[in-house]
């Protein structure tokens, strides 16, 4: 499955079988962890049978199930964090659902186990990605149009597709407030009042840079 068409099938799963991950697709996964972390200089880490952290309320109000297994986004402090791990992230996830993985951003809930990770002296845990085999694939929900969140209108076909394929991405509350402009031959993202927000618009300048074909010098 290539990622495009991961992108287009990846929905949020919150509930898991007790299928383990492991094999050639537990190596893959590491394989993506690890090639983030030499990419960002984050210390994301993957954490494999550990079902404290989605036994919680929280949890179960946010009606997660079956969590056994979750990626932990930790970085350095400073005022690029949540962007990248929200672009590193989303390059994990996608990667994951080639591998025939399901997967769910969570940023409050789920309980922390310190034990389960290791965070430096000057570092942070953004926030949590579950991930497993999926009880059931998720479904798609209604999302804004190109003319919500971008101009302009005549705009050339690698920037409409790098828009559609952001508003395949996943966001806080299914938000969306992020905004592209283009200008000459770069591209101006934006992020909004929100939840999350500057997390939401590393993942969709991820999906757009898949989408348009582009690569990291095309953005303002």
């Amino acid at each position: 499955m290539d990622i495009l068409k991961a992108m287009q099938e990846r929905h949020s799963v919150r509930a898991y079988t007790g299928r383990p991950i492991e094999g050639e697709t537990l190596e893959r996964l590491k394989k993506l962890v690890d090639n983030a972390n030499a990419e960002s200089g984050l210390h994301i880490q993957l954490v494999l049978n550990e079902p404290k952290a989605f036994d919680s309320k929280l949890a179960h109000y946010g009606k997660f199930s079956g969590v056994k297994n979750y990626i932990a986004l930790i970085g350095k402090r400073g005022k690029e964090l949540d962007e990248k791990c929200g672009y590193y992230g989303e390059r994990i996830v996608l990667g994951a659902q080639a591998l025939g993985l399901n997967t769910c951003w969570a940023a409050l809930t789920y309980k922390k186990i310190p034990e389960a990770f290791t965070i430096e002296k000057d570092e942070k845990l953004l926030m949590v990605i579950a991930i497993g085999y999926g009880a059931t694939q998720g479904k798609p929900h209604k999302g804004k149009t190109y003319g919500d969140v971008a101009s302009p209108e005549d705009a050339p076909a690698w920037f409409k597709q790098g828009v559609e394929a952001a508003l395949l991405a996943p966001t806080a509350v299914n938000q969306q407030k992020f905004s592209f402009e283009l200008k000459g031959d770069k591209v101006l993202a934006k992020a909004k009042f929100g939840t999350c927000v500057k997390t939401d618009l590393g993942i969709v300048k991820y999906h757009f840079e898949v989408g348009s074909g582009k690569d990291s010098d095309i953005w303002l």
